[in-house]
């Protein structure tokens, strides 16, 4: 099952992906009867995506196939993120053999660089990379995203594929001048407004038959910078949910992003993306930084 996010009359609703477009969950339950959450965090948060996928694959698919001439084209649909409110966005740092040779850290036998990452920093499909008006360096980077669907500590690397709702493409974005003044200093730099992009497919682990040979490319303005594909993971996808799972109790909807094959530097009016192999692509326009009012609403007592 593929699923995305789309924006319909300001609202953000879930779609399923389908050959012919996107059929909104909404349209499934009222066609079906059903009673599916309308939102991916909400399939996520209630144990839902599972028993949907399921429902999809038997008695549903007939009538998934009878909504398809009701679908939103893909080439006119509005993607938003996934979801807004990930309870985690970690990250890991030189993941990928070449990449983590390059920068001379992180020998195979040691833990890997891990990060975290703020929900403010979350977009989406299309929405705008804002760069801070500080001068530097800023750079992209596309990775491979895992999504928790399941509450878990304590996970085996064994165990691990039974504990993700799927994979997305995402982007994330480093203020690189402030990572080189000091190592310690790499969450800081990951942590600007709009610095996270998310989607915009989630897509369930048995619509992929290798894992190890999804391909991740670093793409700017439609030039591949970087490519490698997950077998050259240092740390692969199981261990790291595994590693995670050991350090604090994992969540429906966490999202754990598992390295990147290159960094790119970005600009205003270029086009950062992460293509990943049989995903849709994540592409988002770099731009200044808007202007925002310093405080928002009211605080009470």
């Amino acid at each position: 099952m593929r699923l995305a996010t789309v924006r319909i009359g300001g609202r953000e609703e879930a779609a399923v992906v389908t050959a012919g477009g996107l059929v909104t969950v909404r349209l499934l339950n009222e066609a079906a009867g059903t009673g599916w959450s309308r939102d991916v965090q909400g399939l996520l948060e209630r144990g839902e995506l599972e028993v949907l996928d399921g429902w999809l694959a038997g008695e549903g698919k007939s009538e998934l196939a009878r909504l398809e001439a009701q679908a939103i084209p893909s080439v006119r649909a509005l993607y938003a993120p996934l979801y807004r409110r990930p309870r985690k966005i970690w990250g890991i740092g030189a993941n990928y053999r070449a990449k983590a040779e390059d920068m001379n850290v992180v020998p195979p036998d040691a833990e890997p660089i891990c990060f975290l990452k703020p929900d403010t920093s979350l977009i989406g499909p299309g929405d705008a990379i804002e760069l801070p008006p500080e001068e530097g360096r800023f750079t992209a980077e596309a990775e491979l995203g895992i999504v928790i669907g399941r509450t878990c500590k304590y996970v085996s690397e064994a165990e691990a594929p039974g504990v993700i709702a799927g994979f997305a493409a995402t982007l994330d974005m480093t203020a690189q001048h402030i990572h080189a003044r000091n190592p310690r200093f790499l969450g800081r730099s990951k942590s600007f407004d709009t610095f996270f992009s998310f989607g915009p497919e989630l897509i369930t682990p048995g619509e992929i038959e290798d894992l190890g040979s999804l391909r991740v490319e670093t793409v700017l303005n439609g030039r591949i910078t970087h490519s490698a594909s997950v077998a050259d993971m240092i740390y692969s996808p199981w261990f790291i949910v595994s590693y995670f799972s050991r350090m604090m109790t994992l969540l429906p909807g966490d999202v754990i992003m598992t390295g990147t094959p290159g960094s790119t530097d970005i600009r205003e009016g270029d086009a950062a993306e992460c293509r990943i192999g049989g995903f849709a692509p994540l592409v988002n326009p770099v731009r200044p930084e808007a202007a925002r009012p310093s405080v928002s609403g009211a605080i009470n007592d």
